[in-house]
């Protein structure tokens, strides 16, 4: 039986291994939104949620699922504990009843104010600038890009 290489153990060490950041750089990141989303009464899943409505609303649940590559499943108690505190509508389309629309609430797009503080607060956090921001999000897009399922390209 060959004994690996170095080159081959190397391939398998953890802190060389591109998940490992991936998963621990997301968890740390999105605990830097925590306190930020709290006086808000938001979790980050929420937070997204919003983000995406700020930009254009309203949203059918499925298109809002696939925009944020959500389930569902994990979509629908979103919704309903946004709606439940006022943030969001949720109601059938009036084209085509089997549609439900999200779209914001007077309360929900005036909490956008409050969240233009949060993109600077995580800039300072992180200690990075604009620019390499940019830069880490279109490798991490290009990832998201590749990993695709095949059903979804």
């Amino acid at each position: 039986m060959p004994v690996p290489s170095q080159a081959d153990e190397d391939l398998l060490a953890l802190d060389r291994q591109v998940c490992f950041a991936l998963a621990v750089a997301s968890r740390r990141v999105i605990g830097l939104y925590r306190p930020l989303l709290e006086p808000m009464g938001l979790t980050h899943p929420q937070y997204l949620v919003m983000l995406a409505l700020w930009e254009r609303e309203p949203f059918t649940v499925r298109s809002l699922g696939e925009q944020l590559s959500l389930e569902p499943a994990t979509l629908s108690p979103l919704l309903k504990r946004l709606e439940a505190i006022g943030y969001i509508t949720r109601g059938r389309d009036a084209e085509d009843e089997r549609t439900l629309r999200v779209a914001l609430t007077p309360a929900g797009r005036a909490l956008r104010s409050s969240a233009l503080k949060i993109p600077p607060a995580i800039m300072a956090r992180l200690d990075m600038g604009r620019d390499e921001l940019m830069e880490l999000h279109a490798v991490l897009t290009s990832v998201i890009a590749h990993t695709q399922p095949s059903d979804e390209l």
